[in-house]
This record gives structure tokens, C-alpha cells and sequence, in this order.
């Protein structure tokens, strides 16, 4: 590869970290070209783009943009491949885990940027999964702000045939 491709292929992946908010650095040592391209294949039905690329390229790529990646270079070692998601930051941590069920431990999860949050090693993998996307918190703040009103309307609504009742007992005591 001449220098010219190089520094190409790094301004393109320097351009898709700039594009996407979330990205996951992922380790497929050990996985043949049929895995990959099936792993890839899940990706892609899933909404999110995995390539493979050299960690120096990748570095590169990560040094012309904004923010503090620096912790991510440790993690950039042996065959490393990155997942690019646009809208939500979980969708790459359940792909990694839905193919671990048929692949044991692989491909091994190096390093993620979350809205340029860091989260590095194995352990944060499972935490990344159960992450919420943005519509989901505002799904839930939605429910739980209507959720009072609901309470309050189901009262009122369940106790008119008590109030109904109770005016009709006072208005016959009355009558006595």
C-alpha cells in the first residue's frame, strides 16, 4: 500500500469517526474470512457498519479528531476491526453479543466511544448493551410525566359512582 492510499484511507476513516457518534473497536484475532464477512453480514442487518482496518491507520484517523482518544491507543493491538453506528450507542455491544452465542468470546471487545464517552475492556461490554438510546429515555420520562395525570384521572373517573352515591345517601338523610 503507497502512501498516497494511506493517508486516503485515513482521511475516509478520520471522516466516518467525525460522522458517527458511536464506535466500537473490536478484536478478530483468531475469526476466518467467512466469520467476518458473517459477523459484517450481522452488522449490516442490524444498521451499523463494521470494517477492518490497521491499527496505525486507525490511530491516525483518531489523532485529527476532536477530543481526547489517547486512552483509546492501548487498545489497539493484534487484527482490529471498528463498528460505526449513527443513532444509538447500545446496537453494536447486542451484535457483538448475539454472535459470541455462536462464536465463543469472539470477536473480543477492545474499546467504544459513546458520544465521546470512553469505555475500554471486556468488562464494559455488558454495560454498553444495556445502554438506553436517546427515544428510549424520552419514551420513559414521557411515561412516567404522564403517569401522575393517569392516576389522578383513573381516581376521578373510578370514584364518580361513589360520589354519586354518597350525594344521593346525604340528600336522603337530608329528607328524614
Amino acid at each position: 500500500m503507497t502512501k498516497e492510499e494511506k493517508g486516503q484511507i485515513i482521511e475516509e476513516l478520520a471522516e466516518k469517526f467525525s460522522q458517527n457518534n458511536h464506535f466500537y473497536i473490536t478484536d478478530a484475532s483468531g475469526l476466518t474470512v467467512a466469520q467476518i464477512n458473517a459477523f459484517r453480514r450481522l452488522c449490516f442487518n442490524a444498521g451499523v457498519e463494521y470494517r477492518v482496518y490497521k491499527n496505525t491507520l486507525i490511530r491516525k484517523a483518531l489523532e485529527k479528531q476532536e477530543g481526547n482518544y489517547e486512552e483509546l491507543f492501548g487498545t489497539l493491538k493484534g487484527f482490529s476491526g471498528v463498528i460505526f453506528s449513527k443513532e444509538t450507542g447500545n446496537t453494536p455491544a447486542k451484535v457483538i453479543q448475539e454472535y459470541r452465542k455462536k462464536l465463543e468470546g469472539k470477536p473480543g471487545f477492545k474499546s467504544a466511544s459513546i458520544e465521546s464517552t470512553l469505555f475500554i475492556g471486556e468488562e464494559n461490554l455488558n454495560t454498553l448493551a444495556e445502554l438506553k438510546s436517546k427515544n428510549e429515555l424520552i419514551g420513559d420520562i414521557i411515561s412516567l410525566l404522564q403517569s401522575p395525570a393517569k392516576n389522578v384521572l383513573s381516581a376521578l373517573l373510578s370514584g364518580k359512582q361513589t360520589v354519586a352515591g354518597l350525594v344521593k345517601a346525604l340528600e336522603e338523610r337530608k329528607q328524614n
